[in-house]
This record gives structure tokens, sequence and C-alpha cells, in this order.
């Protein structure tokens, strides 16, 4: 059995872990990789954030064409299968996986096809898929495995038609209805996929209201869009049990609902990927989803150990992941690292919606006196001139100081345009002000011009006054 010792050793090839791989690397120290799925990337690239975005871009584009007049004669009705759909947006994935495999070969970080498990807090077993194992010795690992839907006991997901947000990029057919349990951002953008397409959906939500850890005006909007979509949006509820025959799936609620569909997709949770790391060997012991805890460094309870990423939990983005990976090679480094706290939000519902910063109730609730500035697309030249006739750009700002507080968008380009009140934001002392969009000249017509007109209309209230 072969034995090799690197500096830093990263377990998942996914944002986090290459993120941390590229920075340890470019600082100089010997890296290496350990991936079990073969190809580079990990749940980002290949099940997750790439795949499903460009299955609704697919989707979007779709949409325009059937709404479009220039594209649509004699009410002639198009409709393309999931399948179909799903083949041209899964062209993207080996584009990623090439641009990728070239950073590690770039680097000159070594990359393991296999699954690596812990013998001691400095020692990896990494088994491949012929049998064959090798050891790897490293002064610093990092956990970065990410995570994967959460599957209850009691649900058979081996059932063809029960699926997670994984197995549902392998569908074979287009259900005429579908069930969706689980209201949060992955439920949520798969039912504005599936309604696009012009399948029934019923999204079942346990909680009050969608998306609550937005905006409340952010989270009635997409309430209501997904509603005039044909979603069926049924809240408060909790499943009991689900059976599926070859015929359908019937979802029996404890309200003492029961309803049928097609198929069933299930998001209601994810969990880390932890449980083959044989991380008793060194003391460590996720929690119930199969999370680990670390401190402010990223550090878990033994010292030379690492994680960041999905496997952390909170907040479970791809964007902050690579955050996460480049504060934590930082932090090996010696050097502080980067705070990764306020990142922004990117929901790729239908239309798609993003934010950073304080909500309305967050900032009531800190007694925080604050104005409200809006803009509708529906008022701007380019959201006329391209037809996004939906959608909001709101600024949150103080009604004293005048400082930017939040920014919350839904709509056509949300998670593009909220970078610019994102830099704003960012800025020390009073470069952070709602004064900037005014006295800044922004490229006419364009769907950041919403910021100026927000501008003025959050001042002109304060003027009313």
């Amino acid at each position: 059995m072969a034995t090799y010792t690197y500096d830093v050793v990263i377990i998942g090839s996914g944002p986090a872990g290459e993120s941390a791989a590229m920075a340890s690397a470019k600082a100089g120290k010997k890296v290496a990789v350990i991936e079990g799925r073969g190809l580079v990337g990990g749940n980002c690239a290949h099940k997750g954030t790439i795949p499903s975005k460009s299955l609704r871009h697919a989707v979007k584009q779709i949409i325009q064409f059937k709404t479009s007049s220039l594209f649509r004669e004699n009410g002639e009705s198009w409709r393309i299968t999931y399948p179909r759909v799903l083949a041209a947006a899964n062209q993207v994935i080996p584009k990623q996986v090439e641009l990728h495999t070239d950073f590690y070969v770039r680097n000159r970080v070594a990359v393991y096809s296999g699954f690596a498990s812990f013998l001691d807090a400095n020692t990896v077993e990494v088994k491949f898929s012929e049998g064959s194992t090798e050891t790897i010795h490293a002064e610093h690992f990092i956990i970065a495995t990410g995570s994967r839907p959460y599957q209850p006991a009691d649900v058979d997901f081996t059932h063809p038609r029960i699926y997670d947000s994984d197995s549902i990029l392998e569908m074979k057919h287009t259900p005429r209805h579908i069930l969706i349990y689980g209201a949060g951002v992955i439920g949520c953008e798969y039912a504005s996929i599936f309604s696009g397409l012009g399948v029934k959906v019923d999204l079942i939500n346990s909680r009050d209201r969608l998306l609550s850890f937005l905006d409340d005006e952010i989270s009635d909007a997409l309430s209501y869009h997904l509603r005039d979509n044909g979603v069926r949006v049924r809240h408060s509820e909790t499943y009991e049990k689900i059976e599926a025959t070859e015929r359908g799936v019937t979802l029996y609620l404890q309200s003492g609902k029961r309803i049928k569909a097609d198929a069933l997709l299930w998001c209601n949770g994810r969990s880390g990927n932890t449980d083959q790391l044989n991380l008793e060997s060194v003391g460590l012991t996720p929690d119930h989803r199969g999370n680990l805890t670390v401190n402010e460094q990223y550090q878990t309870d033994v010292e030379n150990i690492y994680a960041v990423g999905d496997v952390v939990g909170w907040p479970s983005l791809a964007s902050a992941s690579y955050d996460q990976g480049r504060a934590l090679a930082a932090v090996i480094l010696g050097e502080p690292a980067n705070d990764v706290s306020e990142v922004p939000t990117g929901i790729y519902t239908l239309p798609e919606i993003s934010s950073v910063g304080k909500t309305e109730r967050e900032l009531t609730e800190a007694r925080v006196p604050y104005e409200v500035g809006r803009c509708l697309f529906k008022n701007t030249a380019r959201g006329q001139i391209s037809g996004e006739d939906v959608g909001m750009l709101k600024l949150l700002f103080n009604v004293d100081t005048g400082a930017l507080l939040g920014v919350h968008c839904f709509g056509a380009e949300a998670a593009e345009i909220i970078h610019i009140g994102q830099a704003i934001m960012s800025q020390p002392g009073e470069n952070n002000n709602i004064s900037f969009f005014l006295n800044t000249t922004f490229n006419y017509p364009t769907m950041a011009e919403a910021y100026r007109l927000a501008a003025l209309d959050g001042t002109n209230r304060i003027n009313r006054q």
C-alpha cells in the first residue's frame, strides 16, 4: 500500500473544496483533493446548482417563446417534454467539468478519484473503484464533502414515481401532475420549473408562508406569482404517509387531506455527506443531519481537521462555499479569515429573487428608523423593451443617515442586479448612502437604472414628510 504526504488534503471538489485547494496551492502548499464522484465539480456541478439552473434557464426560454407575439401564430401550442429540456440543460455539465479539471492541472493539485476514510487525525485511506487503496498523510485536512437530499426512512425513494432533488434530474417522462413536498428554496425553484413546462403542481409547505427568511413583501410576491402560474400552494401541512403504485402517488397529510398525482418530488432538507468518512476514529460526531460543527476559523473539535461548505450547514450556498474555502486557506496560512456572514441570497425561481442586508421585519423589531424606495420593473424603459413587466427593486435605508440597510429584488436578473446594492452596502462610513444612486449616472436603458428610480422614490417620501 502506497503512502503519500501533503501539506493540505481536501475531501470533496465542490465549490468549497476547490477554492480551498486553489488558494492553498497558490500559496505554495503541497495540496491533494480526494473526490468520490470520479469527476471534479462536486454536487454543485453534477446534481445541484449547475444542472438545476441550466434547466431553469431552458424553461425560461420556452416561456418567453410561448408568450411572445413575434413567434406565436394562429394560436399554435408548443409543448416540450421534460426529458428533452433536461438533455439540453445537461450539455453544460461536461463544460464545467473540463473547466474545473484544468484548474487542478494548472495549479498542480493532485486529484484522487476515490473514497476517503480517516485512519487517524493525520491519515486517510483512499479506496478506489477497482478495490485498491492508498494511504495519504497530511498536516491539515479539510472536509468539504457537501450534502445530499434528506431521505426519511418511511419514504420509498426506490419507487419510480418518487424523486428527490438529485434523482429528478434523471426523470425519463413528463408528469401531468407533480407533488412537491417541501417549499424551501429548492422546492420553490422546481415548482417554477414544472409549472413553466405546463405541469400541474401542488407545493406542500410545512410553514405558514413561503421562504420566511425573505422580506415579507418579496415572499408575498413569490407566493402570488407561483399561484398566478398555476401552482397550488398548501401552507402549514405535514405529511403522514406516502403511498405509491404503478399508477401514481398519494400523499396523506396530517390534516386529513389526500392528494394524488403522477409523481412526487421530495425537497424537505439536506444531509451532510459524512457517513462514509469514519469520523469516529478521530473523535468527531456529526449532528442528526450529518453536519459538522466548526468555530469561526472553520475548525472542528480536532485541531487540524476543518470543514467548509454545505457540510457545516447554513447558508448552504455555492457562492458562500467558495468564500469559506478561501477564508479557510487563509486560516491555515496563519492569516485572518474574511467574514463570510453577509452573503447575498440568490433564489432561481421564475421570476428570480435576490436579497442582501436587513428585511423590513428585522428593522422594525430593532426599532431602526427606515424608509423604503421601490421601483417596479414595468416602469423602466429596459423592462418595457424586454417585456419584463413582473418585478421590483426595493431599497431600505436609514431615514436619519441615508445608510443603505437592505436591498431586495424580485424579477428578471435579480441575482445580477443585487450586486450593485451589495457593493454600496459594503462601503465604509458615509460612502454607504442612498445618495450614491441619486448622484451616479446609469446607462440608459438598463435594469440597473432601477436603483436611481427606487432611490428617488424613497427620498421623495422623506421630503414630503
